[in-house]
């Protein structure tokens, strides 16, 4: 195999933008389990005034991360973030107007391997998010494994993430007066795994929670397709039935995140490493979907939203792959 390697002359901006993206791919591959190794020094060596007064606090404060978390306007402002979008670039666009006096549940596709994009708009300052959506606040769900790392937590919490959970949801989905949207990547950790350049598959088909609490809350639904996210990294071919897929879904099944072996370019190399590939990605935000409050849906309720829901993304993604040189035979694929 012939290595190509990265030019030595390369200008400032795109060196700190590779930076900017090693530093977030490595804060989510080695810092949760760094803040981890971190306590346990603590511990062993009895630092008891270090971790005693954090362990206490963090008693108090385990609910934070379902009450609307704590994010931090300086983090999320930090130049690191500005060159982290524009390494690939990451691109916001809006399709239709949305009422600030009300709530919205974005549904974020597909998950990728990292959800950079997702990342990109939703938790940094220098997406063209508060210019395309003014007077709303948007609150990305991640899995709440993330907020039961010590120390990481706060790290993550600072730009704005919140956990998935239900009562997470709900607490933002509960604003009065309206100006929330809670983003939910809804393939799950499980989608991750199907994260392929040129594949379109989404796991959604049993994925019905968001719409049960979109109904309780009366909140609209809008489909969110981020084109170009499967295309950042490549994975080893783990097809269904085989034997690393077999065992990716038993972890996933029992640690609750998936682990795709991926791969994609080095750092001073375009052959092989952790760093994804500059790929543009556009994420487009569709048509609401106007939800009436019900607050005990029955299952008909339920199903009928869902299948206007999948009807919704497909349209989207149908309106605008040409855009962005996906072929015209290239649909989406509902499991």
């Amino acid at each position: 195999m012939k290595v190509e390697f990265a030019p030595l002359n390369i200008p400032l901006a795109r060196r700190l933008q590779t930076a900017a993206v090693l530093q977030w791919v490595l804060s989510f591959l080695l810092l949760a389990q760094v803040c981890i190794g971190i306590i346990v020094i603590l511990i062993t060596h009895n630092y008891w005034f270090l971790y005693v007064p954090y362990m206490t606090w963090l008693y108090f404060d385990w609910r934070t991360p379902e009450q609307g978390g704590r994010r931090s306007n300086w983090v999320r402002s930090w130049t690191v973030w500005r060159y982290f979008k524009d390494y690939f670039p990451i691109h916001l666009i809006k399709t239709w107007d949305l009422d600030p006096s009300h709530n919205y549940i974005f549904g974020f596709h597909p998950h990728g391997v990292l959800v950079a994009g997702a990342f990109g708009n939703f938790c940094t300052n220098y997406s063209d998010f508060e210019q395309l959506f003014p007077g709303f606040t948007a609150y990305l769900h991640v899995l709440p494994f993330w907020f039961r790392c010590p120390l990481f937590r706060e790290y993550l919490m600072s730009s704005g993430p919140v956990s998935v959970s239900k009562k997470s949801v709900s607490h933002v989905l509960s604003k009065e007066g309206g100006g929330n949207i809670s983003v939910i990547v809804l393939g799950g950790a499980e989608e991750s795994l199907d994260a392929h350049p040129g594949k379109f598959t989404l796991f959604i088909r049993q994925r019905k929670g968001f719409v049960k609490i979109a109904l309780t809350h009366g909140a609209s639904l809008v489909p969110v397709f981020s084109f170009g996210e499967n295309e950042l990294f490549k994975q080893v071919n783990n097809p269904e039935g085989s034997w690393l897929r077999t065992v990716q879904e038993r972890l996933q099944k029992i640690m609750g995140f998936a682990l795709p072996l991926f791969h994609a370019r080095g750092i001073f190399q375009y052959n092989f490493g952790l760093m994804p590939y500059r790929k543009p990605i556009h994420t487009v935000v569709g048509r609401p979907i106007p939800v009436h409050q019900t607050l005990h849906p029955t299952t008909e309720q339920i199903e009928e939203l869902h299948h206007t829901y999948m009807e919704e993304l497909k349209k989207l993604f149908e309106a605008h792959k040409r855009k962005y040189g996906i072929p015209e035979h290239e649909t989406l694929i509902f499991k």
